[in-house]
């Protein structure tokens, strides 16, 4: 794909005009006429939160990212928020925010990942939507989702409106606007879905051709009886949208909706459909996405190029004379930039040129039904979904799907169906039981949970615990509310589509599931006092695993669930320990035994531990020889469920990765006190063992270390830890390299094989180097002087490096050689101070020595910034140097570095020509 074509001064983003993509006089935006194309991405990620900490930990797998949604958000997500269009020599000359011309669904669990990770990328698709719904006329190209992705037809009536609640609820406080079409798991759907889709207001859904049955022409006077025809076989024309009738004779009444038409005012419980007449009865809009362009562009090549995307596109064109018609197809969104690496280029350049060529309208479904209502009726097969050819059957059936081509059977499938069924069923009971004395509508306040989910400040839960509650709660009250709102939020997150859909319960996404079972039973057993978990893994011993480690899910439950949950002694031996890496400072222990306690009082203060909170009431630390003793008294608060607990620890660190923690509930002062005394006064002693035997005698046998700290801080831990034994390590190997840099000169000039023990000694001394450098560059940023001596070294480095054949292992610097160059540029661009040119040498030189490094330097965010200031800073500072007949030097060199950041400045570079 090239776009050798596309103007340089388009700007740091494109905007499809209206007028210039249809040459007919007719506006196809405001009049359906010509072709539309519709892109529909499902930008979705399977939740991976630890429901008991409310953040993701990292994921080996995912390396060198810190977790699978980093990768793809790297990869993908935001690829497509600042897609390149390139010319033929590889430089920008544009950027796309391709959500500003894909019609896209984002799950909301991913949403909520992408608002805290990255919120640039998070407010350009907000912008994308906006955009989109300014140029159609008020129809954005986002669509919810139902909210965790549950097949919906396998949900009981209540989940599929909570559902679907949660889903609209959280796309409007994100979009501000309410939904006009939501995203189906799966497309799993049945009429009794529908059903429930109508009376919330849904207008349209996508599905897959192979979802239809029958469909007709609508009823018209002139022709009341209009045959139908059978398209049960993936025959449906999906050039067009379709409306699907809620008959009696195919869906079921339900007591929890008022099934309304889209006027607001049918009953369901109207006189049998007659055929031929469907005056009066409720319906939703379907589009049904084009199924042979939608698979190629998940498994041919066709999305790799965007002049073969748009001719398999246009091979879709009907030639019937139609006064319009919509080539709409839809796919995973990670297609474009996990799947298939750069293929957000290929839809940026066939959004923003290769569809206009042919005169097609980009548009989205919303848009199109506004233009073009129904002319034609479908009805739908009974239950189906897109990625199953058995209904929904690879969500509870050993049907095959998942496990192409591997010998691993799904029998597990229904057992675990059948297991989360039995548990939901008796949490309805607990809520419902223990529900009705604390809220005026249990399920009511269910389904407005969603709005303490998207913000759970004290202030926000207050006034939803106010609008809800049957009287003022206590606060043990309010504790046993949220639990049991918590309670409801696992179960429905205990049905995530993922636990099913690959070939083994033993899976992350398997284990996933069963966590979030796990944390509902817990819920469960605090406020009902209930024992829910014995019958459970009776059923979950159903379910035989393909791994024979595991046996069944049972065995998966009690390895991979059980020894991952964490509770308050977990939370308090965490900051226990990881207190001695933090901002204490030890006190002086010379006068304890005569009395007089030198441990410090601390203030109480406040610190975050992934989803509580930790008031530290008291912390006194001391150091005997290499022996250091903290003992604290704790108060932790969960942030989601409000509930508390007093807690008291002792940490003896022991020196390198030996820690002894115990942890027990606060009984009072008085024994508190005498428990510190007690322990600092073996500490006294300079012996660990009895130390220990002291701690065992005040806390009992249970004791925490090293290793059962969070992941996250564990490895933070490990790195603190070794990181004197690195330093030590990096001048042998600088030494080493000192010594024999001769002989290794001597073995490249000849060409012989270096030595291993030679090589990995080069590489690890210049890595140590080169990071001793960087750092020192990171703190002298604003010393220019300092700065060019740093730039000097990391040049000889390079220098050295090359010679030598070294290949750099520091991923940490650069990351750091990355930010300092976005860093400078954005000084250099917004806040000069009249070292203009300096500043762009030292940029040019740093850019210059991140290539000679080799380290495979990202100059994505720096070219992102230059473009963004090309023409609405660069071109008219070189504009009026130019009027005014002053010096060019200063815009050469600002446009030389445009073009080392691989940014097309030719239109621009030519006028000094």
């Amino acid at each position: 794909m090239t776009s050798a074509e596309m103007p340089a001064s388009s700007g740091s983003t494109f905007t499809l005009n209206p007028d210039s993509t249809n040459t007919q006089q007719t506006d196809p935006l405001r009049k359906a006429t010509g072709v539309y194309v519709t892109v529909h991405g499902h930008f979705y990620q399977p939740p991976r939160e630890n429901p008991y900490l409310d953040a993701i930990e990292r994921q080996p797998s995912a390396a060198p990212f810190h977790d699978w949604n980093e990768r793809i958000h790297w990869e993908c997500y935001r690829p497509n928020a600042f897609a390149r269009v390139l010319n033929d020599r590889g430089e920008v000359v544009g950027i796309v925010n391709n959500y500003e011309y894909l019609s896209f669904n984002i799950g909301p669990t991913l949403m909520s990942w992408l608002e805290r990770y990255d919120v640039e990328v998070y407010q350009r698709i907000l912008e994308a939507d906006a955009k989109s719904a300014q140029r159609l006329h008020g129809h954005g190209n986002a669509i919810a989702q139902v909210y965790n992705h549950i097949i919906m037809p396998l949900a009981n009536e209540r989940d599929k409106y909570t559902q679907i609640r949660w889903g609209k609820e959280d796309f409007r406080s994100r979009f501000g606007r309410d939904p006009e079409g939501i995203w189906l798991a799966e497309t799993g759907v049945d009429y009794a879905t529908l059903e429930a889709l109508v009376a919330e207001g849904i207008r349209f859904i996508i599905l897959a051709p192979s979802q239809a049955q029958r469909c007709r022409l609508l009823p018209t006077q002139d022709d009341p009886h209009p045959e139908w025809h059978e398209v049960g076989g993936s025959q449906i024309d999906p050039t067009r949208p379709y409306r699907c009738y809620l008959k009696p004779t195919l869906s079921t009444s339900s007591p929890l909706s008022a099934i309304a038409t889209n006027n607001g005012k049918t009953d369901h419980s109207s006189s049998p459909h007659e055929e031929g007449n469907t005056e009066g009865l409720p319906y939703i809009d379907i589009f049904f996405y084009d199924g042979p362009i939608s698979r190629d562009m998940g498994f041919s090549d066709v999305v790799y190029n965007s002049h073969h995307f748009a001719g398999r596109i246009g091979s879709a064109v009907r030639g019937d004379h139609r006064p319009a018609q919509l080539i709409s197809v839809a796919t995973d969104g990670e297609t474009f930039g996990h799947h298939k690496k750069g293929t957000e280029k290929t839809l940026a350049f066939a959004f923003i040129n290769e569809f206009p060529q042919h005169g097609w309208t980009v548009t989205n479904f919303a848009h199109y039904l506004s233009l073009n209502s129904p002319a034609w009726e479908v009805e739908l097969k009974p239950i189906t979904a897109w990625s199953c050819a058995h209904g929904v059957g690879r969500w509870q059936d050993d049907c095959g799907c998942g496990g192409e081509g591997s010998l691993w059977h799904q029998k597990w499938r229904r057992p675990l169906r059948d297991a989360l069924n039995w548990l939901r069923d008796q949490l309805i009971e607990i809520y419902e039981e223990n529900g009705r004395q604390l809220f005026r509508d249990p399920w009511q306040a269910r389904d407005e949970y969603i709005q303490v989910m998207r913000d759970r400040s004290p202030a926000n839960v207050s006034r939803f615990l106010s609008r809800h509650q049957t009287r003022k709660l206590t606060a043990a009250e309010q504790v046993d509310a949220l639990r049991l709102l918590e309670m409801q939020r696992h179960a429905l997150l205990m049905f995530t589509s993922c636990g099913w859909f690959f070939e083994e319960i033993s899976r992350p996404e398997g284990t996933q599931i069963l966590r979030y079972a796990a944390r509902a039973l817990e819920l469960a057993g605090e406020v009902a006092g209930v024992q829910l978990e014995k019958g459970f893994l009776k059923r979950l011993g159903l379910a035989p695993s393909n791994v024979e480690h595991f046996k069944h899910g049972a065995e998966i439950y009690r390895q991979l669930v059980l020894t991952a949950q964490v509770g308050f002694k977990e939370v308090a031996a965490h900051y226990a320990i990881t207190s001695l890496f933090g901002n204490h400072k030890p006190t002086e222990t010379r006068n304890f035994q005569s009395g007089q306690d030198a441990a410090s009082q601390h203030h109480p203060s406040h610190k975050r531990v992934y989803c509580y909170t930790a008031n530290e009431l008291d912390y006194q630390l001391q150091r005997m020889g290499s022996l250091t003793l903290v003992v604290g008294h704790l108060k932790l608060v969960s942030e989601i469920t409000w509930e508390s607990e007093h807690l008291v620890f002792a940490v003896l660190h022991l020196g390198g990765w030996d820690f002894h923690c115990c942890i027990q509930q606060f009984i009072g002062r008085r024994d508190y006190g005498q428990l510190k005394e007690k322990l600092f006064g073996a500490l006294q002693l300079a012996s660990a063992a009895h130390t220990i035997l002291a701690m065992t005698q005040l806390f009992g046998e249970e004791a925490f270390s090293l290793q059962n700290l969070f992941a996250e801080e564990r490895h933070r831990i490990m790195r603190l830890l070794s990181q004197e034994t690195l330093t030590r390590l990096g001048q042998l190997y600088t030494q080493a390299y000192r010594d024999n840099y001769g002989v290794l000169m001597a073995f490249h000039r000849d060409e012989l094989a270096v030595p291993q023990e030679l090589q990995v000694a080069a590489e690890i001394a210049l890595g140590h180097r080169c990071m001793i450098t960087l750092r020192s560059l990171e703190q002298d940023i604003s010393e220019p002087q300092k700065m060019w001596n740093h730039i000097v070294e990391l040049e000889a480095i390079a220098t050295e490096a090359k010679h030598l054949r070294c290949r750099l292992n520091i991923p940490e610097g650069k990351q750091m050689l990355e930010q300092l160059i976005a860093r400078l540029l954005w000084q250099l661009l917004h806040d000069a101070n009249g070292s203009f040119n300096a500043d762009i040498q030292q940029l040019e030189r740093l850019i210059d020595v991140g290539d000679h490094l080799n380290i495979d330097i990202s100059l994505q965010r720096s070219q992102e910034l230059y473009f963004s200031c090309l023409h609405s800073q660069i071109a008219p500072l070189c504009a009026t140097i130019l009027a005014n007949d002053e010096d060019t030097h200063q815009c050469r060199q600002l446009l030389k570095l445009g073009q080392k950041l691989a940014v097309d400045v030719a239109v621009i570079w030519n006028k000094f020509a």
